[in-house]
């Protein structure tokens, strides 16, 4: 059940973002609606496609459809004041992919898939949302950006298969390891941190 509740939670986060791109582009109703369901479930669905998890989830349990689209309704009477809180956006986001990265790990495991396949799979299950989102909305992805996205659910991920092997509750370990993917990508924010570029220096070799 608690993992439940860290996916549900995941949902609300990725709904909130998808809103607040769909309004931004000043989508209509329908729209603003689309864009936050393939934000809160393009990863999870990718996931189970992947590992044979089907029908994906949010068709077996309607509460993940009910859970977004209260969130649309939410976000859109309380448009106005998500507005007032700064980068709100940027906020749900990284709230996003710190669940969605440990949830699409657990369900790596309780397939059995080896510690780096469960990271692999939690950063799909994290991003991809995010991915689909963007290039509906004719963006390019954050995850293809310079920007620390996917990296921080990748070491989220690796720092949760080291706590585990630390004699705690593994509640514990999944709680510090989804505080590490968030505050990584805060991290990385705040000072600038970016991935290297390739194409400065082939520029100046043009030159």
């Amino acid at each position: 059940m608690f993992y439940f509740y860290i996916d549900i939670l995941g949902t609300i986060a990725f709904a909130i973002s998808g809103v607040l791109v769909a309004m931004d582009k000043k989508l209509d109703l329908f729209g603003v609606f689309i864009i936050a369901f393939v934000t809160a479930v393009g990863g999870g669905t990718l996931r189970d496609i992947l590992i044979g998890n089907t029908p994906v989830i949010w068709l077996e349990q309607p509460v993940y459809l009910y859970t977004i689209l209260g969130t649309v309704i939410l976000a859109i009477l309380f448009r106005t004041q998500l507005k007032y809180l700064r980068r709100s956006l940027f906020l749900f986001d990284t709230i996003g992919i710190g669940l969605y990265t440990l949830v699409g790990i657990e369900k790596g495991l309780a397939v059995g898939l080896s510690p780096i396949m469960c990271i692999g799979l939690g950063t799909i299950t994290a991003s991809f949302g995010g991915v689909i989102r963007d290039i509906l909305c004719n963006e390019i992805p954050v995850i293809f950006r310079k920007e620390i996205y996917a990296t921080a659910c990748i070491l989220g991920g690796l720092s949760y298969f080291i706590l585990r092997k630390i004699p705690i509750d593994n509640t514990y370990s999944y709680l510090a390891a989804i505080l590490i993917v968030i505050g990584i990508r805060v991290l990385a924010v705040v000072f600038k941190i970016t991935l290297p570029g390739i194409y400065k220096k082939e520029r100046a070799n043009e030159a």
